[in-house]
């Protein structure tokens, strides 16, 4: 039996240890939001939080992550993810919108740690993150208004 924190919340399940956190996640908890893009930790489709930090659940075993806290995208809560979202939706960021979990989670991760990223810290924090609608200029500028946002500067 394993016991994980997911989203807060503390979930037990019988599954092998090495099942990655991704699908555990989306199988087994019925969370959906996270999605499956490569199965390899090249897209950032997968993207989660553990204690915080971004990783790639897809080849994260669960057993890894026990006793740590995992954030996923229905968990995903404070300032900087309110000012990601409004900027999202005011600049129309998304278009397909297959990656924005993944996206988003990075993006969360980045401005919890640097409120007033550059575009070099920006294209560091979000490297791995595909969007196959290339609409990376968007998301760019999604983050510099979030950081708007989160300076009180709209």
């Amino acid at each position: 039996m394993m016991k994980l924190t997911v989203n807060d919340a503390v979930h037990e399940f019988d599954a092998d240890p090495e099942m990655p956190l991704l699908w555990v996640v989306r199988d087994l908890l019925g969370l959906t939001g996270t999605k499956f893009g490569c199965g390899a930790a090249q897209c950032g489709a997968c993207t989660m939080h553990v204690d915080g930090v971004p990783i790639r659940s897809c080849v994260t075993s669960a057993s890894s992550v026990e006793g740590q806290a995992v954030t996923t995208i229905e968990g995903v809560s404070g300032k900087a993810v309110e000012a990601i979202r409004n900027a999202w939706m005011e600049l129309d960021v998304p278009q397909c919108g297959y990656c924005q979990s993944g996206q988003i989670m990075s993006a969360v991760a980045l401005l919890t740690e640097n409120p007033s990223p550059s575009d070099a810290d920006i294209d560091a924090a979000m490297d791995g993150n595909l969007c196959r609608c290339n609409t990376y200029h968007r998301i760019r500028a999604g983050i510099h208004e979030a950081a708007r946002i989160l300076e009180g500067r709209q």
